[in-house]
C-alpha cells in the first residue's frame, strides 16, 4: 500500500495543479530494518529483516532465520498492498560487535536473534553496475557465437572448436578456425579445408579434424 501525500498548490493555482508525492517502498520499509507486518490474508503476522524492496512489483522481501533446519534462512515475498499494519521492531538491525543476543532476544527466539545480529552488508552500486556490464558483455559474446542459419550439428561443432581453439568465428554457414582452417557444411572431417599451407598449419588441420569427428 503506497503512502501518498498531496502537496498544497501555490495561491492562485488551487484547482489547476494536482501534485502528488509518493513515498517509495524503500523509505516506508527501510532495508536492514526489522519489521512485523500484519497482512490482509487472515490477519497473518510475519516478521523479519527487510532484505530489499521493489517499487515496480510493489513487493517487500523479508529474510528470516530457520532454526533447527539445514537451511540458513527463509525469504518471504510480501505484496505491499496486502500490509494492514506495520510494527518497527528495530529501525536498523544491530551490529554483532556492539550488541549481544540477550539485548535482542525479545525480538524472537535465540536463533532468530542471532540471525538478526547480522545485518545485510553495504552494497556498492559501482560494483553492481560493473558486474552487470560484465554479464551483458558475456551475454553479447555468447550470442555472437550462435548462428541461426547453421544446423544444430554445425553449432555443436562450432562450440567444440571454440572450447578447444578459442579463436573461432562464423563465416556465413562455414566455421573459420584460427584464420587458417575452414569447416564447411555438413561439418565433417572431409569438410575441413586448409586456407594457408605450411608445416604448422598441416598439424592444426589434423587437430581440427579430430575435434570435428569427436562428437559424431
Amino acid at each position: 500500500m503506497s503512502l501518498k501525500a498531496t502537496a498544497t498548490p501555490p495561491p492562485g493555482l488551487a484547482g489547476n495543479v494536482n501534485t502528488k508525492v509518493t513515498t517509495s517502498l524503500q523509505e516506508k520499509y527501510p532495508v536492514n530494518s526489522i519489521l512485523e507486518l500484519t497482512l490482509s490474508s487472515n490477519n497473518e503476522v510475519v516478521r523479519g529483516l527487510v532484505y530489499c524492496t521493489d517499487d515496480i512489483s510493489n513487493s517487500i522481501v523479508l529474510k528470516k532465520s530457520l532454526p533447527h533446519t539445514t537451511l540458513t534462512s527463509e525469504i518471504r515475498l510480501v505484496n505491499a498492498s496486502s500490509v494492514l499494519d506495520k510494527k518497527v521492531i528495530m529501525a536498523v538491525a544491530p551490529s554483532q560487535k556492539n550488541t549481544s543476543v540477550s539485548d535482542v532476544v525479545e525480538i524472537n527466539t535465540n536463533e532468530e536473534a542471532e540471525e538478526m545480529l547480522l545485518p545485510l552488508p553495504n552494497i556498492s552500486k559501482k560494483a553492481v553496475d560493473e558486474k552487470e556490464r560484465r554479464a551483458i558483455k558475456l551475454a553479447m559474446e555468447s550470442m555472437a557465437h550462435v548462428n541461426q542459419k547453421a544446423t544444430s550439428e554445425g553449432q555443436a561443432v562450432f562450440d567444440r572448436l571454440l572450447k578447444a581453439c578459442n579463436q573461432v568465428i562464423w563465416r556465413g554457414e562455414s566455421i573459420l578456425v584460427l584464420n587458417q582452417i575452414r569447416v564447411d557444411p555438413p561439418y565433417g572431417s572431409n569438410d575441413c579445408t586448409l586456407l594457408q599451407t605450411g608445416g604448422l598449419n598441416e598439424g592444426s588441420l589434423e587437430r581440427v579434424k579430430k575435434i570435428v569427428e569427436a562428437g559424431r
